[in-house]
C-alpha cells in the first residue's frame, strides 16, 4: 500500500480527526488519528497488516510484540502473515512487560508493532522488555508515524503512513490560546 493509500482510508474511515486533542503523552494537537475507526473493519486490519508484514519477510521474524490495545490487533494480523507467534505487553504496577505466559527467548528475533507514535514512549518501553530479555530487535512496525519521522528507535523503522503534525505542550499550544475546546482521545477519554 502507498502512502496515499493508506490516508484515504484513514479518512474514509474516519480515524484522522481535525480539532483540539489532547493526546496519551499529554501533548495538544490539531490531528487526531483515532486507530479504531480504521481497526474496526477486519478487512481494512487485514489489509494493513500484510503491507506491514510484507517489509520484514525474509528477516527471519520469530515473534512479533505489540503493546496493549491497538498493538494487540496489529501484532496478531502481522504474526499471521509473517507465520509467527504473536504476544504482547501490558502495564503492571505503571510498568511495561510481558504477562500471561508470555516470553521472549534469548536470540529470538522479533518486530515490535504499534498502531500509532507520537514520541514514540510506548515504543521505547516494548524494546526495552524486548531488550531485558535478551530479544533481538529485526525492526519497529508502525501504522502511523505521526512524528514525521522524528521518533528514532535505533533500529529499522517502517511506517504505512508518515505525517508532520505539531504537537505543544500545554503551555505553548497555540489552539489552547485561540480558546479551541479540547477533546480527549484514546485513554484519556471521548
Amino acid at each position: 500500500m502507498t502512502e496515499t493509500e493508506v490516508r484515504r482510508l484513514l479518512v474514509e474511515t474516519g480515524a484522522i480527526l481535525e480539532g483540539h486533542f489532547l493526546l496519551t503523552s499529554g501533548l495538544h494537537s490539531g490531528l487526531y488519528v483515532e486507530k479504531f475507526q480504521v481497526l474496526q473493519w477486519p478487512e481494512h486490519t487485514a489489509r494493513l497488516c500484510a503491507a506491514l508484514a510484507e517489509r520484514f519477510k525474509g528477516d527471519g521474524v520469530q515473534v512479533v510484540v505489540g503493546p496493549v490495545t491497538g498493538g494487540v490487533l496489529l501484532a496478531h494480523e502481522i504474526g499471521k502473515n509473517l507465520g509467527t507467534r504473536a504476544i504482547f505487553t501490558e502495564r503492571e504496577n505503571g510498568r511495561m512487560t510481558l504477562r500471561r505466559g508470555f516470553a521472549v527467548e534469548p536470540g529470538e528475533k522479533v518486530l515490535v508493532v504499534e498502531d500509532i507514535v507520537t514520541t514514540g514512549g510506548s515504543v521505547r518501553e516494548v524494546l526495552e522488555v524486548v531488550r531485558g530479555r535478551g530479544g533481538d530487535v529485526a525492526g519497529v512496525a508502525l501504522l502511523v508515524d505521526r512524528s514525521g519521522g522524528q521518533a528514532s528507535f535505533g533500529v529499522r523503522t517502517e511506517a504505512l503512513l508518515t505525517l508532520e503534525v505539531p504537537a505543544y505542550r500545554p503551555e505553548s499550544c497555540p489552539l489552547c490560546a485561540q480558546g479551541a475546546p479540547m477533546t480527549k482521545r484514546g485513554r484519556t477519554g471521548k
